[in-house]
């Protein structure tokens, strides 16, 4: 079987097709991948690096408050539906599956026209625009969220499958991760993370609680800073004395993510999609921290789904300067019955099997 997968831009579109991608794989060995993407997106550093062909075609993101660029956009995707067809022909899938960002377009839609079976995953409660587009003619969507259906044509089948989540996640035993992590089984783990690239809000925020908790013997931190914060705010904390805290575990980056959601009592993270899925199948109760920007603010109603739920606390970055992180820290620590509550709400909301039914869900699809 061939398969082709496309998504781009954003880890966020990009993981969550490499995942689809390798349950297929698991469902029938010898399965034949390629992803299709543009040549300036992480997927041109990311998809090569997981061993799976890559091919390349133009596509840009439309400017919703620029005409003339939106013109060229659309110039610009009508060549990739061009070459998606080239690439199409070539390769031959019985079925395309799609994740989302703006290089989808004209690969799912030269499918179409080809008469390939389709199929996109929408990982957000509120579902982009490329996604929402394709939806008049692809096959299927499969959906992270049951409150983004109805930003969808009726046209094709829905189902609410959840997002998808590494293995690694699924799998990861909690004592063998805190020794991994090198971090004690006698305390409990705040884990902090702001993404790859950090969350300047939330590590300017989390200096206060490092300095509330740096005397506690029962708790340890391990904060994600990201990579282009780690020195900011190892600097701050050197200048606050609490650099060399015993149970303060600072890093840019942690390959080992899986591990610390195993290990992880309470987390504090932005709402992605993912992150949100990955917290969700391990019962990680949550202080989300919604980035403010995000497209058409998909961030807080995916926090909000979690928060009505029970499974997590929602904060603006507004009310992080306003000490509230610290305050909720602190107060959700204190309370292991709570914690045990929201963990209980948020393993409800998990699904495991997620990647596995949207594999599935793409095998059906070939005719």
């Amino acid at each position: 079987m061939k398969v082709v997968l496309s998504g781009g831009g954003t880890g966020g579109h990009i993981y969550p097709a490499l995942t689809i991608g390798e349950e297929i794989c698991h469902l029938h060995p010898g399965t034949e991948l390629l992803y299709i993407g543009t040549a300036s997106g992480l997927e041109a550093e990311l998809v090569p690096k997981a061993g799976i062909p890559f091919a390349t075609v133009a596509s840009r993101g439309l400017n919703r408050k620029n005409l003339f660029a939106s013109m060229q956009a659309a110039a610009t995707a009508l060549g990739g539906v061009w070459q998606s067809i080239g690439l199409l022909r070539q390769f031959r899938p019985q079925v395309v599956v799609g994740t989302g960002g703006y290089v989808c377009g004209p690969v799912l839609l030269a499918a179409f026209l080809l008469g390939i079976p389709t199929l996109i995953q929408e990982q957000n409660a509120i579902a982009g625009i490329t996604n929402r587009l394709l939806s008049h003619v692809v096959d299927g969507v499969a959906l992270g969220y049951a409150e983004a259906s109805s930003r969808f044509s009726g046209r094709c089948r829905q189902a609410v499958t959840g997002n998808p989540v590494r293995r690694e996640v699924l799998t990861a035993q909690r004592e063998e991760s805190l020794k991994q992590l090198g971090l004690s089984s006698s305390c409990k783990t705040l884990l902090v993370a702001g993404g790859s690239r950090g969350a300047r809000s939330i590590n300017q925020a989390m200096i206060e609680v490092h300095a509330a908790l740096a005397m506690r013997e029962d708790v340890q931190v391990l904060h994600i800073t990201g990579k282009n914060e780690y020195n900011n705010v190892v600097d701050e904390l050197r200048r606050r004395g609490l650099e060399e805290a015993p149970r303060l575990f600072v890093r840019p980056y942690l390959h080992e993510m899986p591990a610390a959601l195993a290990a992880a009592d309470l987390a504090v993270f932005r709402a992605g999609a993912l992150g949100i899925a990955e917290l969700t199948v391990r019962g990680v109760p949550a202080i989300l921290v919604p980035y403010p920007y995000a497209a058409e603010n998909h961030q807080e109603w995916n926090a909000r789904v979690l928060a009505n739920a029970g499974a997590a606390k929602v904060l603006g970055d507004a009310q992080l300067e306003e000490g509230l992180l610290q305050e909720t820290v602190l107060t959700l620590l204190d309370d292991s019955q709570q914690l045990t509550a929201m963990a209980e709400a948020s393993r409800a909301l998990g699904r495991p099997q997620a990647a596995r039914d949207i594999a599935e869900w793409a095998v059906k699809l070939v005719k």
